[in-house]
Order: C-alpha cells, then sequence, then structure tokens
C-alpha cells in the first residue's frame, strides 16, 4: 500500500515540475516579448512620425516647420518665416474597396494644393492611378465648388480615372471636406 502512495506521489511531483516548468517558459517569453516591444515600439513610432514629417514635407515644400494644432487631431500648420503658409489635414473617402486615407495639403485662402494617399486598396492599375500627378495637380488651386468629378475633360472640373469613377469621387469628395473644413477653421480664426 505505501508503495503505490509513494508512486502516486511521484506523478504528482512531475505534473507539477511541468506546470512550474511552463509558468516559468511563459513568464520569461512575456519578459522577451514585452522587452522587445519596448525596444521595437518607440522606433516604430518615430518611424511613423519620421514618414507624416516626409509626406507633409513633400505637400507643402517650401515649410520650414510643421506644428500641430490643438484641438484639432492630425491638423497641421506648415510654417514658413514665421507664417502659416497652409494646412495640413487628414482627409478620407469611402473608395471602390473601401476606405481611402489621405493628407491634403490646403492654403490658407481655402483652396486645394496637393495630397498623398497613405492607405488604400483600390484596383491596381486602375484605382491606384489617384496616386499619380496626372490626377493629383488637377486639384492645385481650386476652391470645393470647382470639385466636381466629370467624365468628359474640362479644365476646371476634375477628370475621373478612366475606369475607376467611384474612387475619383470618393478622392475628390475627401479633399473637398478637409478644404471646407480648413476655409472654416481659417475664419474662425481671422475674428
Amino acid at each position: 500500500m505505501a508503495h503505490d502512495a509513494h508512486a502516486h506521489d511521484d506523478k504528482n511531483n512531475s505534473v507539477l515540475k511541468i506546470a512550474l516548468n511552463l509558468a516559468i517558459t511563459c513568464f520569461f517569453s512575456g519578459v522577451i516579448i514585452a522587452g522587445a516591444y519596448a525596444i521595437t515600439e518607440p522606433a516604430a513610432a518615430a518611424q511613423r512620425v519620421k514618414a507624416k514629417n516626409d509626406a507633409m514635407k513633400e505637400l507643402v515644400k517650401d515649410a520650414e516647420t510643421f506644428k500641430a494644432i490643438d484641438g484639432k487631431e492630425g491638423w497641421y500648420q506648415a510654417i514658413k518665416g514665421g507664417n502659416v503658409v497652409a494646412y495640413i489635414v487628414p482627409a478620407s473617402g469611402k473608395g471602390y474597396a473601401g476606405k481611402i486615407e489621405m493628407l491634403a495639403a490646403v492654403t490658407t485662402d481655402g483652396k486645394a494644393m496637393d495630397f498623398k494617399v497613405l492607405k488604400h486598396a483600390e484596383t491596381p492599375g486602375l484605382g491606384d492611378k489617384m496616386v499619380e500627378p496626372k490626377f493629383r495637380k488637377q486639384f492645385t488651386d481650386k476652391e470645393p465648388k470647382d470639385m466636381v468629378v466629370v467624365k468628359v475633360p474640362t479644365d476646371k472640373n476634375i477628370q475621373a480615372l478612366t475606369g475607376a469613377t467611384i474612387t475619383s469621387r470618393a478622392v475628390t469628395n475627401g479633399i473637398k471636406e478637409a478644404v471646407e473644413a480648413v476655409a472654416a477653421y481659417s475664419a474662425s480664426q481671422k475674428k
């Protein structure tokens, strides 16, 4: 009888050892993962900030600095010689294959300058042509009232990308809303 009790204790001990080893392994794995995150996350965050700064610099080439606007998430003033020369604001539209996320550069008097697409899932060879200069430059110096998508080219409006009218409208509406928001903000600052 004593022998059976001893075997039972050994079995319990080995289960306990396995459980303990697992717990220790899990703990150290957690420490390693947390440590790796603590090291890589600041670098990733810094990379995201750099990517955003590069995008803003690309949109307003002559700006010296970019200053975040209090109370307006993702909004920046582009500053040159101590003066605000443009605003950079987030913009988005619902494209053919989902949300299109952009950054829009807007003049202080409420006209579009340029935009940069940050994220999209539009059709390669069709909708993704929205990133090309030929399409983007149609927005330069346009007021919201002229941001209308047309299929037949005009000097005044935005000509749709061939085979991608939904994408063209999504981008145009997103930029138009961003320009209108900046115009309203700019007017409120002058009061």
